[in-house]
């Protein structure tokens, strides 16, 4: 989840929301890549979820993490809730989940090296204590009730609303996790362009990625239960958003779509002021009944803008949210799939013919078989395994044409970080195929294995 944003004086006109946006294109050379992602803690002995306080415990692996590597911590009500170093930060999820949100970077290869440095220092603070953390789409065993809800004013304003608006909202922040990248554009047509791949092919992510086909103890019927959620927790801010590609779509298009997302908050002074369910129209007219006579500030709209969950998001950047998160060489995968098909111009024309015509219909029910047969959904004729297929080849052309060397130009460029896309493409097996055979194989039903042979 994002953190609260700052600057930007106050907004006098709805340009300036549309301008926000726009400012975000950036020459090809300025383009990076920010990978993020979310791993469970637990407690070696019981395999509980690791509690807020505690000797071991979320505000102990933050405290090790800052006094051991030096990052600076981020308080809220002066409890420590996240961590911030050289432009990435490591934050909290609702239900303890730790999250890496990286740093703006040029390249797969130093992406990948920031992960794994960041899950070497975690893995040196959980050894410590008697912790361990492990990447999945969903958390395999835990109830509702052994997740503790973290100290962010944010987060107990989204409990109590989420369990107004859907069914599956209080699920997805407390016991889901994904992995995602965050890419530039470089004009409103490069950023239509690229919206429109992103979202027609979430669902080939999902697939790809599935990683969560456990649920309180016991197989739930689908390869994402993650994604599952997602479709159950608020329509009003969720989905694949069918005017993305209806002519004329862009920038003044996405404002008009976020003003008609209702709010959750607006942060001031370092508390968050419930405005759940309100309208930023109203906010932008004075009128919003939280904060009467006051007007939005750019910084308000930044942090509104966080408050939409499609399958792929716009602020400055794009944001593909389709995948559960996953093993250590999965975490590298994820970006560079997605640099692939966004950051060579060929590429992208070949990712977008690949899905030009696709309807609404069958884009939508895509992403639902995605989350319950992973690969092997199929709808209207289309195969995911034959769609990943093509997109995973797209891909690799692009991050060959890129050449991005790595290792001091050892590597010539990035295309081996799609090594376990290739494989799961070849076999069909994704990670959620993979546990399933363990669960009904050898593991013979005792889904406790799971933490000590899949842990990072």
């Amino acid at each position: 989840m994002s953190i609260p944003q700052s600057g930007g004086g106050p907004i006098t006109s709805y340009e300036q929301l549309v301008g926000y946006l726009e400012s975000g294109c950036k020459p090809v050379a300025d383009w990076r890549i920010g990978t993020e992602h979310e791993k469970f803690g637990y407690c070696k002995d019981s395999l509980l979820p690791l509690p807020y306080e505690g000797d071991r415990s979320i505000r102990v692996m933050l405290e090790g993490l800052r006094d051991t590597f030096n990052w600076a911590p981020v308080l809220e009500d002066g409890k420590i809730i996240g961590l911030e170093k050289d432009g990435a930060n490591v934050s909290l999820e609702p239900g303890g989940a730790l999250e890496l949100s990286g740093a703006p970077l040029e390249t797969i290869h130093e992406t990948c090296d920031e992960v794994n440095v960041h899950l070497r220092e975690v893995q040196e603070v959980a050894d410590r204590i008697g912790a361990g953390f492990i990447g999945l789409g969903a958390a395999p065993i835990w109830t509702h009730d052994q997740m503790d809800l973290m100290p962010k004013g944010r987060y107990k304003l989204m409990n109590d609303y989420m369990a107004r608006v859907g069914s599956m909202g209080r699920i997805m922040m407390r016991r889901t996790c994904t992995v995602q990248v965050n890419l530039d554009f470089g004009s409103e047509a490069d950023m239509v362009q690229k919206m429109r791949v992103a979202l027609a092919l979430q669902p080939v992510a999902t697939a790809l990625f599935a990683n969560s086909p456990f649920f309180e103890g016991k197989p739930n019927g689908h390869k994402s239960w993650r994604s599952r959620s997602w479709r159950e927790l608020d329509a009003a801010r969720t989905g694949m958003l069918p005017f993305v590609f209806e002519d004329g779509f862009g920038f003044e298009r996405w404002v008009d779509y976020a003003l008609d997302v209702p709010m959750y908050f607006v942060y001031r002074d370092g508390t968050y002021v419930n405005a759940l369910g309100m309208s930023f129209r109203d906010f932008l007219d004075g009128k919003l009944p939280a904060l009467p006579g006051e007007v939005p500030t750019l910084s308000d709209w930044a942090d509104h803008l966080t408050t939409a969950f499609p399958e792929a998001r716009m602020k400055k950047f794009i944001e593909m949210r389709g995948a559960d998160g996953g093993p250590w060489r999965r975490l590298c995968a994820l970006p560079a799939f997605w640099v692939g098909l966004m950051y060579h111009q060929g590429a992208l024309d070949a990712a977008w013919d690949l899905v030009k015509d696709l309807d609404a219909g069958t884009r939508d029910a895509l992403r639902v078989v995605a989350s319950s047969h992973g690969l092997q959904g199929t709808v209207n004729g289309v195969n995911l395994h034959d769609l990943a297929r093509e997109a995973v080849a797209i891909s690799q052309s692009g991050l060959a044409a890129r050449a991005r060397p790595g290792a001091g130009g050892m590597v010539p460029d990035e295309t081996h970080f799609l090594n376990a896309l290739h494989e799961t493409v070849e076999t069909g097996m994704t990670p959620a195929d993979e546990l399933l055979a363990r669960y009904h194989g050898d593991w013979k039903g005792d889904l406790t294995r799971i933490y000590a042979e899949y842990s990072y």
